[in-house]
């Protein structure tokens, strides 16, 4: 495999040659969240030039884009007697652009300027597509719909896919990503993200793919060295959603959701649910209850240290939010969500892959993180199939 990496500024304009001589790589993508990455580069005058606030840290794989974002740290620089080249070494930790939408916070009237805001003021959608919702949100808030001054340099809406179900919300002051992802799970589990296509960032959403009967892990496969699995009882089976008490009266609007299923494997866990809202009449606590039965679902984590073979490459074969199948070494297959792919690479000693499927909260969960980590060093550096090592 062939890795490239590149700085930009925030215009997108590419600063200088790629960077050589890095040695250690490691990027996680994660499902409708901001990538995390770091990257160890010798501490090169004209390397240490493009290493400037508000650029951008470029990963291409093989000729694609794997990710490309804001570098949140650009310079953490060491320097010893021992050091060889003997100019230092830098480590640069990057992230993807969403999280410069994810920097952005819900205004009530996105319109208007930050002193006219009004406190009792809500941006509300009811019974919408949860695409549109995402988008509206991250339109007039972040993208070219927002104020001048808000506006993410370079950042446009792709075509709309047509995903996702109707569902209600209403959002003032939180951060931007938030409601996008309650509407996302409330309405159909679509996915969102960015990707840098030319010289725009592009912002859409999708719909996550069953590629169970491609995308299949296993040791007789070759494509499977390592895995945790862990299988846990729900946090909550019904959601006992209460609307907020109409002034001046006692009265508040219950609403129950339930996984009957998930209450019958297990056993009933009840969850008290703020709502937010006075009644139901748009579904808004229905969608409150049907997000929190979602997060407090059956949690199944699965962190997989992986291979890319001829026949199935992350990015190319299955991504972020896609359905896969795993079969463990004793026989158990577990089918889930991808919710997290990291790429680990140096110079000298190849590339892996670590998957994480599994929970709503897989992806975010530091412990699991932690684990892959665990798993790589154990397993040390695998390189894939074949004759293939990563080209700085």
């Amino acid at each position: 495999m062939a890795i490239t990496l590149l700085i930009t500024d925030k215009t997108l304009r590419v600063q200088g040659d790629p960077l050589v001589g890095w040695t250690d790589l490691d990027v996680t993508r994660k499902f409708r969240e901001p990538a995390a990455g770091t990257v160890t580069l010798p501490a090169y005058p004209e390397v240490m030039a493009q290493l400037q606030p508000s650029n951008r840290m470029v990963v291409i794989r093989d000729g694609t884009i794997w990710t490309a974002g804001p570098m949140e740290q650009p310079t953490d620089y060491e320097w010893s007697v021992d050091d060889q080249p003997g100019v230092g070494r830098v480590t640069v930790t990057f992230s993807d652009d969403l999280a410069l939408i994810a920097g952005h916070i819900t205004w009530p009237e996105p319109e208007k300027t930050w002193p006219l805001q009004l406190g009792d003021t809500w941006d509300t959608y009811d019974t919408v597509g949860s695409e549109t919702i995402i988008r509206t949100l991250v339109d007039t808030n972040a993208g070219p719909g927002a104020r001048t001054d808000r506006r993410v340099p370079n950042l446009i809406l792709g075509p709309a896919a047509g995903v996702g179900t109707p569902t209600s919300l209403r959002t003032r002051f939180e951060p931007l990503l938030d409601p996008c992802r309650l509407a996302a799970t409330s309405g159909g589990g679509i996915g969102f993200r960015t990707r840098q296509i030319g010289s725009q960032i592009v912002f859409d959403c999708y719909a996550p793919v069953d590629r169970t009967a491609r995308a299949r892990f296993s040791t007789g496969l070759g494509n499977l060295r390592g895995v945790s699995y862990t299988q846990s009882a729900p946090e909550a089976t019904h959601a006992l959603v209460a609307g907020r008490e109409e002034e001046g009266s006692s009265i508040r609007t219950f609403v129950q959701i339930a996984d009957t299923a998930a209450a019958a494997a297990w056993w009933r866990v009840e969850k008290y649910v703020d709502g937010g809202a006075d009644n139901d009449d748009t579904g808004e606590l229905t969608a409150s209850g049907t997000s929190e039965i979602a997060d407090g679902a059956a949690p199944v984590s699965l962190a997989m240290v992986t291979v890319d073979t001829p026949d199935l490459q992350a990015g190319r074969d299955f991504d972020l939010g896609d359905l896969v199948a795993v079969a463990l070494p004793h026989g158990l297959q577990v089918t889930d969500v991808v919710r997290a792919i990291t790429l680990q690479a140096t110079a000298n000693e190849g590339e892996q892959v670590a998957s994480v499927i599994g929970s709503q909260d897989a992806s975010t969960d530091p412990q699991t993180v932690r684990l892959i980590r665990t798993l790589s060093r154990r397993l040390g550096r695998l390189e894939t199939r074949g004759t293939r090592s990563a080209t700085p």
